[in-house]
């Protein structure tokens, strides 16, 4: 038995030391890529790690910005400068995508790289106006509504979160239910100040300086999210007049970042065993966008200014039939006869 226990202590110790060789020649790998970039990508790639960006996504951007100079190399033979970057070559750029038969999500994600891209030339200086302003995504079409917990993997999952150890329990539960009571995206839950959360007896709001499109909105607290923030709120030892301290922080006392949220929702969703649909945080803003369609029904409008949607096209993805909905349909129907 003491056998065993010492081979299982030593194997363990080898994986990790294993993996965690692997993350650093991973780190070690991606910073030398970005290096090896011209200096105004290595700058923006640079940027990107800094807002604590996986490996893989700032290899995704890598890849999908390196393709699109590619392509304009095998139409332009001038070198390319971000100064000079012009919506026509954007556009040029687009129509060649559609017109090779890619995909619309292959095609939008390659326009969100460049319009980052933008964005961050913008902020330097390095470019006058956004580029991709004019430029158009591909409209892409679902069948099903996207998946959200039903009520008994809801409740599975503030279980969960409220029975985490090393004193996390109210911060965990109160991430959980805010997200699932107001739709919150993980990187605005990710930016929250003390100041940005108003609470009284019987009102309470949550303001979002910067979302999605550099917008600003502001939310409703109902009862229940009132009352875990409340919970949290009474156990954090940082005092509430520090209205500039990060609303939710990490063992190291800084903001927590969108890779840990994440990490924590998904941990959370291991300990609840929920099987049915892959959990993720996104998949309690989806959550709360189901649940209140169901009980607001065809309040589209005011659904759109909570998420804080553009488009009612964007939002209306919750009104689609989901797999459930089209099974019973099919069972209900008057076809289905034996013989």
């Amino acid at each position: 038995m003491h056998a065993r226990l010492v081979i299982g202590t030593l194997y363990c110790t080898q994986q990790t030391r294993v993996l965690t060789q692997g993350m650093t020649l991973r780190a070690i790998q991606t910073a030398e890529a970005i290096a090896a970039e011209p200096g105004w990508m290595a700058s923006f790639l640079a940027s990107l790690a800094r807002d604590d960006l996986a490996p893989a996504t700032l290899r995704g951007y890598r890849y999908d910005l390196r393709h699109f100079l590619a392509w304009r190399q095998s139409v332009q033979d001038a070198a390319f400068a971000i100064e000079q970057l012009a919506a026509y070559e954007l556009i040029a750029y687009r129509q060649h995508m559609i017109a090779a038969g890619r995909r619309p999500a292959t095609v939008n994600r390659r326009l969100d790289a460049l319009r980052r891209l933008c964005r961050w030339a913008q902020g330097t200086g390095a470019l006058a106006a956004d580029a991709v302003q004019g430029v158009r995504p591909m409209r892409t079409v679902r069948n099903q509504q996207p998946a959200g917990l039903i009520d008994v993997e809801v409740h599975a999952l503030l279980r969960a979160a409220g029975a985490s150890s090393h004193g996390l329990a109210a911060r965990n539960y109160a991430i959980v239910q805010l997200m699932l009571q107001t739709g919150l995206r993980v990187g605005e839950i990710a930016t929250l100040r003390m100041a940005d959360v108003i609470m009284s007896d019987r009102s309470g709001s949550v303001r979002i300086r910067h979302g999605k499109g550099l917008k600003a909105r502001e939310i409703p607290l109902n009862a229940t999210a009132r009352r875990a923030l409340k919970q949290f709120l009474d156990a954090r030892p940082t005092p509430r007049n520090k209205t500039d301290a990060p609303l939710f922080v990490s063992s190291r006392d800084t903001a927590m970042p969108v890779r840990t949220i994440q990490a924590v929702i998904a941990s959370l969703a291991r300990r609840a065993r929920l099987k049915r649909v892959a959990v993720s945080a996104h998949t309690l803003r989806h959550t709360f966008a189901l649940g209140y369609l169901r009980d607001n029904p065809g309040r589209l409008v005011e659904l759109a200014s909570l998420l804080g949607h553009d488009s009612l096209d964007t939002t209306a993805i919750y009104t689609r039939p989901s797999r459930d909905d089209l099974t019973a349909d099919l069972e209900r129907s008057h076809l289905n006869v034996d013989g």
